[in-house]
């Protein structure tokens, strides 16, 4: 317990690391994932800008790195991030990392998301004029709105866990505390400190992502 005591200010800072990594990672991910999304859903048949050979494409890429478990991700992206520059550990290898396999998470639950906005809006939205750019880019993330919030509060969840995961390969953040200071000096005190600063995040992001959602679904 004492060593935890004088362990606190490595704590916040790995906090803070977490944190840190967490929101670059869902501001690059958000981003990039919100548009494979749009274009998953745009490309598909029968849709705005029907596509089959861009769709199938997409689905391929999407179905080819969603499903690979993030600790192999780590391993298998860390030539291609010191090939562009990026150290092979510490937070900017993290946010790499973490960025690209919250691209393709997020892309599937964008296009699944705005799947379920009901034909007739589209169909009316035509009528009075709108343009395909429109419906694609401003009818149809509003429209799907409390869904895509729920979406991504579950994306950031994820996020937190995979930075943890990332502490393996010394990424920093929580995960790495826990793994430098508790794990490796046997210390399960440092251990749980770490896990419950991750529980709190995450039910903060949790409560925060289900209220946001709420007020958006009872306009």
């Amino acid at each position: 317990m004492d060593r935890l005591v004088d362990l606190l200010p490595e704590l916040w800072a790995a906090t803070a690391e977490t944190l840190y990594v967490v929101s670059f990672s869902l501001l690059l991910g958000g981003l990039a994932g919100l548009l494979v999304g749009l274009a998953l859903y745009a490309t598909r048949a029968g849709s705005l800008f029907p596509n089959r050979v861009l769709f199938a494409a997409l689905n391929v890429v999407v179905n080819f790195f969603r499903p690979i478990p993030f600790v192999i991700l780590l391993a298998a992206v860390q030539p291609l991030a010191r090939a562009l520059g990026i150290p092979g550990i510490g937070p900017e290898f993290g946010i790499f990392a973490i960025t690209i396999a919250s691209l393709f998470a997020i892309s599937r639950i964008v296009e699944q998301n705005l799947l379920t906005v009901r034909p007739g809006v589209i169909e009316a939205a035509r009528a009075t004029g709108a343009s395909r750019s429109r419906i694609l880019f401003r009818l149809l993330p509003r429209e799907a709105l409390g869904p895509l919030i729920l979406g991504y509060t579950f994306i950031v969840v994820a996020l937190v866990d995979m930075t943890a995961i990332a502490g393996a390969v010394a990424a920093g953040g929580l995960g790495e505390f826990a793994i430098v200071y508790g794990f490796k000096q046997f210390n399960p005190w440092v251990t749980w400190a770490a896990v419950l600063v991750i529980i709190v995040l995450v039910q903060a992001v949790q409560f925060l992502g289900n209220a946001l959602a709420r007020r958006v679904l009872r306009r």
